[in-house]
């Protein structure tokens, strides 16, 4: 993920801005009542919203590291199909030998490979609910790009496409058993990384667990200025925003974490991931494919921004 050293503060507190707005007013109104109606029985021991905000903090910290557990899992997913892809173009240039039926074997090998580059791209669509049949026409063929529209998973479409070229290679005699074996191992990989993939989107973080939280924070938010005000009197406003502000900010962090293929700014970068594999994949092909890693290095490198909230 690219990530900005710099993240704007309007960007940071634009994210719990209704939050600080309605915490301002109600610890402001907290006050004018307690000043001018003398309402001395509005007050509550501070000791009260330590105990409840240590144990806010302790369940937010729990749920923050649940959540970026989930994005970190998603991104070795992602790593690994990153590693499986290098792996598979690798085999598939070095198995397939050459230098007889130099024509046709090429164009195999190119056509897989390409193939490989679609699914990286289907699947990142494909985990963030869009249309993962957009945008391959330049990585497919037309009799795959024809078959792919009838498919109801996309990325599982293309792998199966893998294999039936992986078929095909060993009945012409192409590769031998033990590189058919070899092969297919690392398109199950792929498989595998698919539904671990699919596993973290599917699986909705517990509901009950985030309200109960939530919940919490916004009770201690309605108690904090009754504990304060005895002691900071106006002041109590800004400490009640400034202490609620971290709260909120950390609770939204973890709701932005747990859900890692949501195309939000937080989530795992599958897109420039796809790009870079599309990248190397090419520069893997320059010896069999003249020119193409011309291509690649001319063509200009779109750079994305992410900030982790």
């Amino acid at each position: 993920m690219l990530l900005k050293e710099n993240i704007p503060v309007s960007y940071v507190f634009g994210k719990i801005k209704k939050e600080l707005i309605l915490t301002a007013i109600y610890s402001a109104t907290i006050y004018f009542v307690h000043q001018f109606y003398n309402f001395k029985a509005m007050s509550i021991p501070l000791t009260v919203s330590t105990i409840l905000g240590t144990i806010i903090s302790l369940l937010l910290a729990f749920r923050s590291n649940q959540a970026y557990d989930r994005w970190w899992e998603a991104r070795i997913l992602w790593g690994g199909i990153v590693n499986d892809c290098r792996t598979l173009t690798r085999q598939i240039l070095t198995f397939v030998d050459s230098s007889q039926d130099g024509e046709q074997k090429r164009a195999l090998k190119e056509r897989m490979i390409r193939r490989q580059m679609a699914w990286c791209y289907s699947l990142s669509c494909h985990l963030r609910g869009q249309n993962a049949k957009d945008n391959l026409d330049a990585y497919l063929s037309e009799e795959d790009a024809k078959a792919l529209k009838k498919a109801g998973n996309a990325p599982l479409a293309i792998n199966e496409m893998q294999g039936h070229d992986l078929r095909t290679l060993y009945k012409l005699g192409w590769i031998n058993e033990y590189q058919q074996v070899t092969l297919d191992g690392t398109l199950t990989n792929f498989m595998n990384f698919m539904g671990g993939c699919e596993r973290i989107k599917n699986t909705v973080f517990p509901s009950t667990y985030s309200v109960y939280i939530h919940y919490l924070v916004l009770f201690f938010v309605l108690l904090l200025p009754f504990s304060l005000i005895e002691f900071f009197g106006i002041l109590q406003v800004p400490l009640v925003i400034a202490i609620s502000s971290a709260f909120f900010l950390i609770e939204k962090m973890a709701i932005h974490l747990q859900d890692p293929f949501e195309n939000m700014p937080t989530d795992t970068p599958t897109t420039t991931i796809s790009r870079n594999i599309e990248k190397n994949l090419k520069q893997m092909m320059k010896d069999e494919l003249p020119g193409e890693m011309d291509m690649v290095q001319n063509q200009p490198q779109k750079q994305a921004t992410f900030y982790i909230l």
